[in-house]
Order: structure tokens, then sequence, then C-alpha cells
């Protein structure tokens, strides 16, 4: 089964950056979102957000 949702260590694992700046950039995608501070945030929306390519998150994600 694929997960949907993108955490912290997901994108330190993607971007190499902190865990703090990591949870700085999904706080900013559910603000552009306009979603709640506990929503979750879906891969494709960390996606859109940053400008990568989901064929590349993915597989680094499984």
């Amino acid at each position: 089964m694929k997960r949907i949702c993108i955490y912290p260590k997901d994108i330190q694992l993607l971007t190499g950056k902190s865990e703090r700046t990591a949870r700085r950039i999904l706080s900013d995608i559910r603000k552009e979102y306009g979603k709640e501070p506990k929503q979750l945030v879906t891969i494709t929306e960390f996606c859109q957000y940053t400008g990568l390519k989901e064929q590349q998150v993915l597989p680094l994600l499984h």
C-alpha cells in the first residue's frame, strides 16, 4: 500500500535539511493550502509546493 502523507523525516531524507527546517516547510505548505495546523500534508501537495516531481520523490519514500 502506498502512503499519501509526508512527514518531517521524509522531507529531511529528500532535501537534506534539518528536522526543524522540515517542520517549517510542512507548516508553510499548510498555510499555502489553507489547512489547519494538525492536518496532514500529502506528497502531491509537497511536490507542487517544492516543484519536485512525484516520479522522483515516490521511489525514495518506499
